[in-house]
């Protein structure tokens, strides 16, 4: 049995934690294998050490292109140390952000040139894709408001205001309108039950052709 791999895209404050966390509870009794779930940047000892680095700490600690480096590194580890694997052994494996966010983050709105991001995500991914992305769609300000709990330290991206996050949430929709194969675009601006279901609807006929 082959595997799926889900990635969750969307901007900050989107509830993508939320919505696989409840989607991996649903796939549980679903799904004929496990289910795995994974974050980005981090999943592993080595790329939860680039995630500190990125997302913590000073706005201006890394310019566009060291941020795609480091993004591409971390993932890297995640993809021969968790997705691969559980891939092989023919599991359900969510991601919480994949490739898209360093297409949107570092190339559209960062200025990254798009040749190294194409670079980076075809030399050094072992030409691993999602099968599906879930786009949790929300207002910028709206999602900024979310994320901003006095127990989050990792605001360096939430700190860039509200352009740069208007800016990725078009980069977002313009990606999903050039793949609507794989991408499932949900209104995320309901309560977590509501979009739950929505997910589930949309993603039920997909999953077929993996089982």
């Amino acid at each position: 049995m082959a595997g799926v791999f889900i990635s969750f895209e969307g901007g900050e404050g989107s509830g993508k934690s939320t919505q696989i966390r409840l989607l991996a509870n649903w796939l549980a009794g679903e799904w004929p294998g496990k289910v795995t779930t994974t974050r980005e940047p981090g999943g592993t000892h080595g790329a939860e050490k680039i995630r500190a680095l990125l997302v913590k700490g000073d706005d201006n600690a890394w310019d566009s292109t060291t941020e795609a480096l480091l993004m591409t590194s971390a993932r890297r580890e995640n993809i021969t140390r968790i997705i691969e694997p559980a891939l092989a052994e023919g599991e359900a494996v969510l991601t919480d952000r994949f490739y898209d966010s360093t297409t949107v983050y570092q190339g559209i709105v960062g200025g990254v040139d798009p040749a190294l991001i194409t670079m980076l995500n075809g030399h050094f991914l072992n030409g691993l894709a999602p099968d599906i992305t879930i786009l949790l769609d929300i207002d910028a300000e709206v999602g900024l408001g979310r994320s901003q709990r006095a127990d989050n330290d990792e605001t360096r991206f939430e700190r860039r205001g509200l352009a740069f996050h208007q800016a990725v949430r078009q980069g977002f929709l313009d990606l999903a309108g050039a793949a609507p194969d794989r991408f499932i675009v949900i209104d995320a601006s309901r309560n977590e039950m509501a979009i739950h279901e929505d997910i589930i609807s949309h993603l039920k006929p997909r999953l077929d052709a993996f089982r």
